[in-house]
């Protein structure tokens, strides 16, 4: 940890390369000590290689900074030591119970009395009643738990979790967001990035990329203010075919359906209002002044970048 400042994290001008082209490009990142901080961007930002390069897996080409106080680029074995990485894909033994999945892992740490602490991490993540289990036979959400449990064994002070919920079911992402909130609320950091809006809005502070660069950081409530979008929600019948009017009007930056409604969003409100005005008054449809929300901000955002590097 960074005594001086409180930052886990801080890293400025980081950049990488491959074959030629710029994956993450002059990134600055500053997480504070007990933060959960979000990480977003559509497939193919850098957020991955991001994360990669903050916890000592790869190695910058440019740039310079601190992870839990040490330099990320002379003392990436002990920044290892000290963080826990859990990645999109499960990497764990199939074949192994839940139990000999957490002692192979820390034998490998080579823990002193590990078998307390494989007791005490399973107890803790509520992997009790399954701990004889093989992990092949888990569940999304059980084997995402498992997961978790692997990259606390060695009692790390910061985790980067790499999309951890994509194809677990709702219950089982509000439990481990209830678990990651535990987490920070004992001192530990966490870095995570996610696809989904709601759980990027139980972050303290979040961080947007596209084609390798930061476009905006910040919290929840400042991300939406600074985006300036004006939004009108809209219900009615045939909204299709509204939406295909409103795609053409000046003035309207975007139109997202959300279910039975539209939301219709400009960075302008002036110049919205007039291009919808002869719409707002049909009565086939109902307009509502709506606050923005954070999907709308990052399809906004994803439309101001390039296409995103693959």
């Amino acid at each position: 940890m960074n005594g001086d400042t409180g930052l886990a994290i801080d890293v400025r001008g980081l950049t990488k390369s491959f074959s030629g082209r710029r994956v993450v490009d002059g990134i600055d990142l500053s997480v504070r000590s007990g933060e959960i901080f979000g990480f977003l961007g559509p497939n193919g930002s850098g957020k991955t290689t991001s994360i990669r390069m903050l916890c000592g897996l790869l190695t910058p080409d440019a740039g310079e900074g601190t992870c839990l106080g040490l330099d990320i680029i002379r003392r990436t074995d002990e920044i290892k030591r000290q963080v826990g990485y859990m990645t999109q894909r499960f990497s764990l033994y199939e074949d192994l119970s839940i139990r000999e999945n957490l002692d192979f892992i820390a034998r490998m740490y080579g823990m002193p009395e590990r078998r307390r602490a494989v007791a005490g991490t399973i107890d803790r993540l509520g992997l009790g009643a399954r701990r004889d289990q093989l992990a092949g036979t888990l569940s999304g959400g059980w084997k995402q738990r498992l997961a978790l449990a692997a990259c606390m064994l060695h009692e790390p002070k910061l985790l980067l979790l790499d999309e951890p919920t994509a194809g677990v079911d709702p219950k089982a992402r509000r439990d481990f967001w209830a678990e990651i909130h535990t987490l920070a609320g004992e001192g530990i950091t966490v870095l995570v990035s996610t696809h989904y809006m709601d759980e990027a809005e139980r972050c303290h502070q979040l961080a947007y990329i596209a084609s390798g660069k930061l476009l905006t950081t910040g919290t929840p409530a400042e991300v939406l203010a600074r985006s300036g979008l004006s939004t009108w929600r809209v219900e009615g019948d045939d909204l299709y075919a509204l939406a295909e009017q409103l795609r053409d009007l000046p003035g309207v930056a975007q139109v997202v359906p959300f279910g039975n409604l539209l939301h219709v969003s400009g960075e302008d409100a002036d110049a919205l209002a007039d291009a919808t005005a002869a719409l707002r008054a049909d009565p086939r449809w109902r307009w509502s002044p709506s606050e923005p929300g954070l999907e709308d901000v990052f399809i906004q955002l994803m439309g101001s970048a390039r296409d995103p590097v693959r």
